[in-house]
């Protein structure tokens, strides 16, 4: 979407942050690149050929298994493998599994996690900075040469799970799609998943996500998350503060009958301290900013700047400023919408060409222009424009020119978005800079649109 070169100032009503308003209304392609992609990590996908213990084992030509060829002499002689990628960390928690095709002679094949300068002659666990369930006694060893009872033994046919837990900071482990146990993640740094063979013909397969897991991971992730939700709920709050933040929401950007029906479904009222420090400056202009939003959101473009022009004139004095930039630019939209060709390009030639010096306005209006070139518009890259979201966008462009326009607001910030959304980054940052400081940067922040997207496939 559009930057804006230029800062908004208290003095300048038309004068908006473009960047700041187009980035809540981008498409939903660009959301997933945005918000989901800022967690983007590379993931175990299979074997690691190269760094393994080698003399020991074959690893099969797709990289996800591993066989004991030779006959175990010494402690050392272990076939070690790890996965290409650490386990990736900025995320709720992290999951394989590996299944026992043949537990060979004794069975004391294993699995765990190790660090990058793990010996690859060692079972994970025997060396510090690494864990292992270990098959032959059911032992998990967590950096020192003696284990320490911890479930069953598991042998041919058992599938068994090795997990990262980074909300608890804890290991677990699985057999057959049961937990058998977790225990606090006491390693440091990031940890490759790993698994070992130690007796003649032992061959395990692994499975870094590209199959269904045995055990439930999708529900293990819900229960996780649900425990968060469940402490966050519990946490006290000053009475009316929920409604209250709802209800500056709803009056920040002119939803006059929403909010009418919000106060009389609402059992909950806010605080008149709440009410009186800042509902007052939200209720300026109320009904005349919902019509606008009516306008603009029904495509009626000239209404719009007919009724600005007769009630915040100031706001639209200027034709070379960012709201007349964006209304003009709809009207225009507006005119693809109707598939009235001949009137957009007239339009665009009287009211869209003067804006093309300003960089400001440069991308938005190459892809306003773009929508004449596409026999069908809507499918195409630009189609983004005649979605409900670019009216939206311009409406609450509009919503805060017109809440620059109090003379009684102090705070320009305050007229670009509300205090939910600010709320919101707060969380968002607030959440990243705990990962990095508590927890090296391990697990999973907090984004909207993410959490949002998580939430209405799970319900």
């Amino acid at each position: 979407m559009v930057t804006s070169e230029e800062s908004s100032t208290p003095s300048d009503p038309s004068r908006i942050d473009l960047a700041r308003l187009a980035a809540r209304w981008r498409s939903e392609a660009e959301w997933a690149t945005v918000d989901f992609g800022l967690d983007a990590e590379p993931e175990p996908s299979e074997l690691n050929t190269l760094n393994s213990s080698g003399l020991f084992h074959v690893v099969s030509t797709d990289k996800m298994s591993v066989r004991y060829v030779t006959n175990q002499h010494h402690g050392h002689d272990v076939g070690v493998v790890q996965a290409n990628y650490p386990a990736p960390t900025k995320r709720t928690a992290y999951y394989f599994e590996m299944t026992v095709k043949n537990a060979g002679l004794k069975g004391q094949c294993s699995i765990g996690f190790t660090t990058d300068g793990f010996k690859m002659c060692r079972q994970p666990g025997w060396e510090v900075n690494s864990c292992g369930y270990h098959g032959d006694d059911g032992y998990l060893y967590r950096g020192q040469g003696k284990g320490e009872s911890f479930g069953p033994t598991f042998t041919s046919g058992d599938t068994i799970g090795a997990g990262i837990n980074y909300i608890s900071q804890e290991f677990f482990f699985t057999k057959n799609g049961n937990i058998v146990g977790s225990f606090p993640k006491e390693i440091k740094g990031l940890l490759y998943p790993t698994i070992a063979v130690h007796s003649q013909n032992e061959e395990l397969t692994v499975n870094f996500g590209k199959e269904p897991f045995v055990f439930d991971f999708e529900a293990y992730i819900y229960e996780e998350r649900l425990k968060l939700q469940l402490l966050a709920e519990k946490s006290p709050l000053q009475s009316g503060l929920t409604h209250w933040i709802v209800r500056s929401y709803l009056l920040h950007y002119g939803y006059q009958d929403t909010l009418a029906s919000f106060e009389n479904a609402s059992d909950a009222n806010p605080s008149s301290a709440l009410v009186n420090g800042f509902g007052g400056q939200l209720e300026y202009a109320l009904n005349h900013r919902k019509v606008l939003r009516q306008f603009i959101n029904s495509g009626d473009i000239d209404s719009a700047f007919q009724k600005l022009r007769e009630w915040y004139p100031s706001a639209v004095q200027d034709d070379n400023s960012v709201i007349c930039f964006l209304l003009h630019s709809q009207r225009f939209i507006e005119y693809i919408r109707r598939e009235e060709l001949e009137a957009a390009v007239n339009y665009g030639r009287a009211h869209l060409a003067k804006y093309y010096h300003n960089k400001a306005f440069a991308s938005l209006l190459t892809d306003t222009a773009a929508l004449l070139a596409y026999k069908i518009p809507l499918y195409s890259c630009v189609g983004y424009l005649l979605g409900s979201r670019q009216r939206e966008f311009v409406a609450d462009a509009v919503n805060a020119a017109v809440l620059a326009t109090n003379p009684n607001s102090k705070d320009q910030e305050g007229c670009m978005v509300s205090c939910l959304e600010k709320l919101l980054r707060q969380l968002t940052v607030c959440t990243l800079e705990r990962r990095n400081l508590a927890d090296e940067d391990h697990g999973e922040a907090f984004f909207l649109h993410r959490d949002l997207s998580w939430q209405s496939r799970h319900g």
